[in-house]
């Protein structure tokens, strides 16, 4: 009972897996808002090392899920948001080390984008949240994959933790990584990802463009590039040139 409570609650949450991430962004940029802290520390030298730490486990998340996006078959591991879904059982590459990489990947850069409001506690809230959260949602999608494959998934998940990645046991991904694929998986990501920086470090300036220092303008400019390349791979994808990448 308790099992299928947590897979139907799982099967919400799956539903609603995209706006995690806007709801996590806008708390961070309010708490970096108010309290104008870059990092949880007295000194600007700790507080910027919590900086780069932040921005170094956010996109640690990023890469783990562009890698398992590369790598994954095609028609599975989809963007689809009414139900799972999965072409056939991916066991090899990020797969060999945990059942779900996506998810670790997505813990991994929530918590990394929550500390970038500067506050450890709030970075601690996001990952618990975060972890049962995904929790849930990959106990719904594995009654799902039990249901298709049965005893192949069940071999493959006596072998293989849900959340917490193997060290040892890595399995050549059976695929060529996908550049297109996960290009068009995860472009969004990384927009956002760089957006939370972007939207973090303009808080401390109350979000007023015009009180930004002259010397510190390159951030501007460096989310504009990202703006326009993300604009771009969006205008691709208007023409059909993911069509084939589900």
């Amino acid at each position: 009972m308790y099992q299928h409570e947590m897979a139907r609650i799982g099967k919400t949450l799956f539903v609603i897996r995209g706006v995690y991430i806007y709801a996590f962004i806008a708390i961070g940029a309010l708490i970096a808002w108010c309290s104008k802290a870059v990092g949880p520390f007295e000194t600007a030298e700790a507080n910027q090392l919590w900086f780069w730490a932040s921005l170094g486990v956010a996109s640690l998340g990023a890469f783990i899920r562009i890698i398992t996006s590369g790598f994954a078959a095609l028609g599975t591991s989809g963007r689809v948001k009414a139900a799972a879904e999965a072409a056939e059982l991916n066991t090899t590459g990020p797969y060999s080390l945990v059942r779900n990489p996506l998810y670790v990947g997505r813990i991994v850069n929530y918590t990394g984008i929550a500390m970038l409001s500067g506050s450890w506690v709030y970075g601690v809230i996001v990952f618990f949240l975060s972890v049962l959260i995904y929790e849930r949602v990959s106990v719904y999608e594995e009654e799902f994959l039990i249901s298709k494959f049965g005893d192949a998934h069940r071999e493959w998940a006596a072998r293989i933790p849900m959340l917490w990645p193997k060290l040892t046991g890595w399995v050549k991904p059976k695929y060529k990584f996908w550049w297109k694929r996960m290009i068009w998986r995860e472009r969004q990501k990384v927009f956002l990802l760089g957006t939370s920086v972007f939207l973090n470090w303009l808080a401390r300036y109350d979000f007023q463009i015009s009180a930004i220092p002259a010397e510190s303008t390159h951030w501007l400019w460096a989310w504009g590039a990202l703006a326009a390349g993300f604009a771009l791979t969006e205008i691709l994808g208007l023409f059909g040139y993911y069509k084939d990448m589900r």
